[in-house]
C-alpha cells in the first residue's frame, strides 16, 4: 500500500494542470490487482489472452484482449500497468468498444496512440526483460500516454487531444481529430512477440475530494462532440471552471440511467463529493423505481443529490421525462437545474432553441436531423441556470 501512495503522489506532481484545480486534491486509488503477488479478480476476464503464472498474468500473442470488467466513465482518471516485455513484444492496450487503442512497441522502442494519423513518441530507454509502468490517462477531451522505468527515473509521454466536429454532415463545423473516450473497459494484449508479463493494473481517479460531481449520458460528455478551440464554453467545464476546478463529470454517451447505476458504483465510492448532479434521461430509461435507485444510492454515499430536468430537444420528449424527473425529485425533496427552460424557444420548456445546439444530420440512415446536444451558447445558458437553480454548489 506504500508503493500505491508513493505512485499516487508522484502522479498529482505531473498531471497537467487543466487536471488540477486551486482547491482539488491528490488522486484515489479505485480498484488495485496486484499479480505479481498471485491475486486474482473475477472481474478480469483472460478470453484466451493470458494466463496466471508465477510473477503475474502472461499475455499471450494474438488478438484476443484480456478486459477488467469495470465500468469507467469518470474524466479524470489513470490507469496504470507494471509490464515486463519481451525484445520483441508489442503490446496493445485497448477500449472495450474500440474507440481508443494505444501500444508499447519494444522493437521500435515507440509508445503510440493510434490516431490517424498516429501520435507517437521515441522510447530510447525503452527495451526487453526490465519492467516499466505504462500509464494511459483520459482527462476530459485529452488522452496521455506516459510509460517509466520501474524506478521513475526515465519518463516518455504522447498525448492527444480530441477535437470533436460539433455537429454531424451537413452540421458539421469542422472535420476534427478523433482521439477516443475509452469507453467503457480497460482491454490489454499482446499484438506480438515472445512474451509479456503484467504484475499490476491500477485505476484511479484524479481527485479524491470535489465539492461537485457532475454525472450523466452525452450532454455531460461535451468532449466527445466539442471542437476543441472552444471545449472551455461547454457547460460543464464552465461549472468546473467556476468552481476553480473543485469538481469533475463522469458522462458516458448514449447511455441509460441503468449505464450510471452501473459505473457510478465503481467511482462515487471512492471519491468525495459533497454533491453529486445527475443529468439523464435523454437516451430513455427514466422511471420512478430506477431515479429512485440512483438517489437512494448516491444518498448512501454521503452525497447531496441534484437532479437536473434534461435539455429540450428537437422531439420534444424532454417534456415527459422531466416530468417523472419532477416526482422523484419531490420525493425526496431535492433540487435540480431546470436546463429545459434554459435551452428552449420561449424559455417554457417545450420546444427547443436550435441556435442553442449542435445540429446533426442523420436524414441518409434514419430520416433525423436532431438538436440536442448543447453548444456553446446552450452552454452558457445552462450554465447561467445553475446559478439561479442551485448557486449552493458554489457555496452561495
Amino acid at each position: 500500500m506504500q508503493r500505491i501512495l508513493t505512485i499516487l503522489a508522484c502522479l498529482f506532481l505531473l498531471l497537467p494542470a487543466s487536471a488540477k484545480g486551486k482547491h482539488s486534491s491528490k488522486p484515489v486509488v479505485m480498484y488495485d490487482l496486484d499479480l505479481e503477488r498471485g491475486e486474482k479478480a473475477e472481474c478480469l476476464q483472460l478470453n484466451g489472452a493470458a494466463e496466471y503464472s508465477q510473477g503475474g498474468l502472461s499475455l499471450v500473442p494474438g488478438t484476443a484482449l484480456v478486459k477488467l470488467d469495470r465500468f469507467y466513465a469518470l474524466a479524470e482518471r489513470v490507469v496504470r500497468y507494471r509490464i515486463t516485455p519481451s525484445p520483441d513484444a508489442v503490446i496493445w492496450f485497448q477500449s472495450s468498444m474500440g474507440d481508443f487503442t494505444a501500444e508499447v512497441d519494444v522493437p521500435s522502442r515507440k509508445v503510440r496512440i493510434l490516431t490517424s494519423p498516429v501520435t507517437d513518441v521515441d522510447v530510447p530507454f525503452l527495451e526487453g526483460g526490465k519492467p516499466y509502468d505504462v500509464e494511459i490517462f483520459h482527462i476530459y477531451n485529452k488522452a496521455i500516454v506516459r510509460i517509466l522505468t520501474a524506478d521513475g527515473k526515465q519518463v516518455a509521454s504522447t498525448e492527444a487531444t480530441n477535437d470533436g466536429p460539433g455537429g454531424r454532415k451537413t452540421g458539421d463545423l469542422q472535420t476534427g481529430f478523433s482521439v477516443g473516450m475509452q469507453w467503457d473497459h480497460y482491454c490489454f494484449g499482446l499484438r506480438s512477440g515472445a512474451s509479456a508479463v503484467v504484475g499490476r493494473i491500477t485505476v484511479s481517479a484524479l481527485k479524491s475530494k470535489v465539492r461537485l460531481l457532475i454525472y450523466g449520458d452525452s450532454i455531460t460528455q461535451p468532449e466527445g462532440y466539442f471542437p476543441a478551440s472552444i471545449f472551455g464554453s461547454a457547460w460543464t467545464q464552465r461549472i468546473i471552471r467556476h468552481l476553480d476546478g473543485d469538481a469533475m463529470s463522469s458522462g458516458r454517451g448514449g447511455c441509460t440511467i441503468n449505464e450510471v447505476l452501473n459505473y457510478i458504483r465503481n467511482e462515487l465510492p471512492y471519491i468525495d463529493a459533497e454533491y453529486v448532479m445527475v443529468t439523464i434521461g435523454t437516451n430513455g430509461g427514466d422511471t420512478v423505481e430506477n431515479l429512485s435507485q440512483l438517489v437512494e444510492y448516491i444518498q448512501s454515499q454521503g452525497s447531496t443529490v441534484i437532479l437536473n430536468n434534461i435539455p429540450s430537444n428537437e422531439s420534444g420528449t424532454q417534456v415527459p421525462v422531466n416530468r417523472i424527473i419532477a416526482q422523484v425529485r419531490e420525493k425526496y425533496d431535492l433540487k435540480g437545474c431546470m436546463f429545459d427552460l434554459a435551452t428552449s424557444l420561449d424559455g417554457d420548456g417545450k420546444v427547443v432553441d436550435k441556435t442553442k445546439m449542435f445540429f446533426e444530420d442523420y436524414w441518409e440512415e434514419w430520416k433525423w436531423r436532431v438538436y440536442h446536444h448543447p453548444n456553446w451558447k446552450g452552454g452558457q445558458s445552462m450554465f447561467e441556470r445553475t446559478l439561479v437553480d442551485v448557486p449552493e454548489i458554489y457555496g452561495k
